[in-house]
């Protein structure tokens, strides 16, 4: 005899929590971030990637120009002047189009912040020559955000595999060295306080030449562990008071997330950088379908990174 356990599950429904309490959502209030998910291919698999990038996973596909350019038309026509595009993956410096995109948005006027791990597809010919081409044009306008797990290189290797910090110090030295505008994402590890962290990391930016402030949560964004041990709380609407947040401080409500789907014939948008394939928070094909109505908090991620986290992925 099969027992089925009827007992609501825990971010299963949008609208109440698994006890039965109304779930918080965030209502929209206006763009500051546009996010461009080149695609979830990626030179290496890290053990918590959130998205589960590899060199396999294909689930999102690279964007096209065709894919990026009708969004930009949107915030044209919204006539509030430049905004921030992030570029995130997967490792975008593998995606066919991405000089091309990045030409298009700085070309606009927007300023651009793209992630990535300054590892071997960044450091090809090809890419190098092109982002040495547009820092001669658009020097000020762009940042090179790098991902580094840890600021030493055990734990760096053992997130990202064997010989991955030597790579990532690599290309971090070569935007030192031709004057690129960088940050760093790196990570606070469980036995490590804030400020340790900072003066490790500051450590490893004195030696490498960056132009960087390892004081500045901008230049230097450590994120908060998300780990799949034990259930985060849900989210709700007496949790904004209880823990003195304001909804308009989470990314959903002033970002949204680009991506292509394998399969799709064309691009939709999700509410942010965290949530990438749950099919219930696609949120239409154009900015005006996804910013028409307030998002739900019925992902762990939205408890677990962003409302007790404090996490914010945009620069």
């Amino acid at each position: 005899m099969t027992i089925i356990d009827l007992k609501p599950q825990p971010f299963s429904d949008p609208r109440q929590t698994a006890k039965g309490e109304k779930r918080a959502h965030v209502p929209w209030h206006g763009l500051q971030t546009l996010w461009l998910n080149t695609g979830t291919l990626c030179n290496i698999a890290c053990e918590n990637c959130y998205i589960e990038s590899s060199p396999k996973n294909d689930r999102l596909v690279y964007l096209s120009l065709g894919d990026v350019l009708p969004f930009l038309d949107e915030i044209d026509a919204l006539g509030e002047g430049a905004k921030e595009i992030g570029i995130t993956g997967g490792e975008p410096f593998m995606c066919p189009d991405i000089l091309a995109i990045m030409d298009a948005i700085l070309t606009r006027g927007h300023r651009l912040l793209l992630l990535t791990n300054a590892m071997q597809p960044m450091m090809r010919r090809r890419i190098r020559d092109g982002l040495l081409a547009l820092k001669s044009r658009f020097d000020g306008q762009f940042i090179l955000r790098v991902s580094m797990d840890h600021h030493g290189q055990v734990l760096h290797d053992e997130e990202r595999g064997a010989g991955s910090y030597e790579m990532a110090i690599k290309g971090l030295s070569w935007l030192a060295e031709h004057g690129f505008a960088a940050a760093i994402a790196g990570r606070q590890v469980l036995n490590e306080d804030e400020a340790t962290a900072r003066a490790a990391y500051g450590a490893l930016i004195a030696r490498l030449g960056l132009q960087i402030d390892p004081a500045n949560p901008s230049e230097l964004v450590l994120f908060p562990e998300m780990t799949s041990a034990e259930m985060p709380p849900e989210i709700t609407t007496s949790c904004w008071s209880i823990l003195d947040v304001d909804p308009a401080s989470m990314m959903c409500a002033s970002q949204r997330m680009v991506v292509r789907k394998k399969g799709a014939d064309r691009a939709t948008v999700m509410p942010c950088t965290l949530i990438a394939y749950d099919e219930s928070f696609e949120m239409g094909s154009t900015l005006a379908d996804a910013t028409a109505k307030p998002v739900s908090l019925n992902h762990r991620w939205c408890a677990e990174f962003c409302v007790l986290g404090g996490g914010n992925c945009s620069a």
